[in-house]
């Protein structure tokens, strides 16, 4: 009994063994550290009255605080008002439990300075919290942090209810011609009825100053950041924006915003290095947690990815996608572990989108351990024809592709590869697996191993390379449970569906061929697969 109990124990370590040898090893990242000296705001004139403008007071501490070697800058318990607030070296801002740092919803308290806008370089209103070329900062507490958003964004009719609408119209602002979007200004709406340039002078952009929203927290080329406990919510338009950065960490932080804010995304990494995001929350109006490294031509020139991020036990809520890569990816993207994570009724869950045009590699992305429940669009999805709109389409809107020539390889050709996903579970989705490459750049090299997804349509592959679903359920009430066009080296390894499906695969495409159907119940199906016309005879081979 000994000399079993011994070989299992055996056996058990070297499948541990075996394990780690195949787990990718994790970034290490370097956290902050603060001197213990504290000084209050309240030191400075600070009042928390939600009627005085603190804006000088946080200027002072801050400044203080810097000079004297850092420490801690302590947001008292209350309702404090302030303008823009610049963070400084070895400054950890502090908000104690109760307090609440409400931004002023005066648009002309955010003068305009040159930072970027979705991946370019821009000019836009300064953000309510910033930095620039810092080392060792933080903002840390169990307060919050409220962006005054509601003053800088527009509206769209077709999201909110018809007394929701009634009430924002009769609040002021002005509507566009076809009265199906507000802004908060008519100034608002001229930008938003233009496509803004960059280059111009002074003048152009104080013309349109009110519809240069601001991201709520940017940070720019800063080092070992910490962001712990404190809620960010309201935000004008993206809500946490660390670009070029290096060393964060994110540690139990909520992000709230309205399910309809425009460009309302929680946390956005832009050409990042070296990140920590564990156990923290978003339910917010556009992507949860966003992994990007510049857009198109000025991204590529950059040339500097997001890399080494771990992201672990976070819940997103209301969002376009749960953990998202992209769009604007063109500096590339690797190295990526994102684990333990749930997403309940976002959008998509795992979206990972790009486009002609912006170039980049996306690689060497590892996910383990993601739950998800009512999926409005994809649990999972690789996307090359992101369309810069809603991932659900509006009732009536077909989100289907026309049909598109392959166009010839250049820099601007963006690429997918190297994604490892395991252990995925999903209750209700419109779609379980869509993978939609572009006919002169192939989705490659993408495993999803041990998956239960269950959703109103399974697979639809187009455009894909060397993908391996091993030991996945893909349980939906279509007719069809695979839909394969133009792809090829495919391996379907242990694919279970409900008893009594009428197709497990349809095959499309004159250059779908290799397509290998391994180790499944065949017989659960009426037809097993099917094939166009176009379709080569030998595409599929079953074992």
């Amino acid at each position: 009994m000994k000399k079993r109990v011994g070989f299992t124990l055996l056996v058990v370590a070297m499948a541990f063994r075996a394990a780690a040898e195949r787990a990718p090893e994790l970034p290490k990242i370097s956290a902050p550290t603060f001197k213990k000296d504290t000084l209050s705001i309240s030191r400075f004139g600070a009042v928390a009255d939600g009627l005085t403008v603190n804006t000088a007071a946080f200027t002072k501490a801050i400044d203080q605080c810097s000079k004297a070697g850092g420490g801690v800058v302590l947001v008292p318990r209350g309702l404090w008002l302030t303008g823009p607030i610049m963070l400084k070296n070895n400054v950890n801002l502090h908000l104690a439990k109760g307090a609440l740092l409400q931004f002023s919803n005066q648009r002309d308290a955010y003068p305009l300075v040159a930072t970027t806008w979705e991946g370019e370089d821009a000019i836009r209103n300064q953000a309510p919290v910033s930095g620039v070329d810092l080392e060792n900062i933080a903002i840390t507490g169990e307060g919050i942090l409220d962006g005054a958003g509601d003053a800088w964004r527009m509206v769209k009719k077709s999201k909110l209810t018809a007394d929701q609408w009634k009430k924002l119209v009769a609040s002021g602002g002005v509507l566009n011609d076809k009265q199906d979007t507000w802004y908060p200004s008519a100034q608002s709406l001229k930008g938003g009825s233009m496509t803004v340039k960059g280059g111009q002078d002074k003048a152009y952009y104080e013309d349109i100053k009110d519809f240069l929203r601001p991201n709520m927290v940017s940070l720019t080329r800063c080092k070992r950041i910490l962001l712990e406990g404190v809620t960010f919510q309201n935000s004008p338009a993206w809500c946490l924006h660390p670009l070029l950065c290096q060393d964060i960490t994110l540690r139990n932080v909520t992000v709230k915003n309205p399910w309809y804010a425009q460009n309302g995304d929680g946390l956005d990494l832009e050409s990042c290095k070296n990140g920590l995001v564990e156990n923290c929350l978003f339910d917010v109006g556009d992507d949860g947690i966003c992994i990007k490294s510049g857009r198109d031509e000025q991204g590529r020139k950059r040339g500097v990815p997001t890399e080494n991020i771990i992201v672990r036990n976070c819940k997103v809520y209301h969002a376009h996608g749960g953990f998202v890569i992209g769009s604007e990816m063109s500096g590339g993207v690797k190295n990526l572990f994102v684990s333990n994570c749930t997403f309940m009724g976002t959008d998509v869950g795992l979206r990972f989108k790009t486009a002609r045009g912006r170039g980049g590699i996306v690689e060497n992305v590892f996910i383990d351990g993601i739950d998800m429940t009512d999926i409005a669009g994809e649990a999972i999805l690789f996307d090359m024809y992101y369309a810069a709109k809603d991932p659900v389409p509006q009732h009536g809107e077909s989100n289907e592709l026309p049909a598109i020539p392959a166009q010839p390889l250049s820099e601007g050709t963006p690429q997918f590869r190297s994604f490892e996903i395991r252990n995925v579970t999903c209750k209700g989705a419109e779609t379980g697996i869509m993978v939609r490459g572009l006919p002169e750049m192939a989705v490659r090299d993408i495993l999803i191993e041990n998956a239960v997804l269950q959703s109103r349509k399974g697979l639809i592959c187009i455009e894909a390379e060397r993908i391996q679903l091993k030991n996945v359920a893909l349980i939906t009430p279509a007719k069809t449970v695979m839909q394969i066009q133009n792809s090829r080296n495919l391996t379907f390894d242990t694919i279970r569906y409900n008893e009594g499906t009428d197709l497990l695969m349809y095959i499309s495409g004159d250059r779908s061929k290799d397509i290998k159907l391994l180790n499944t119940n065949t017989s659960r199906a009426k037809k097993v697969a099917e094939a166009s016309a176009g379709a080569p005879g030998n595409a599929l081979t079953m074992k």
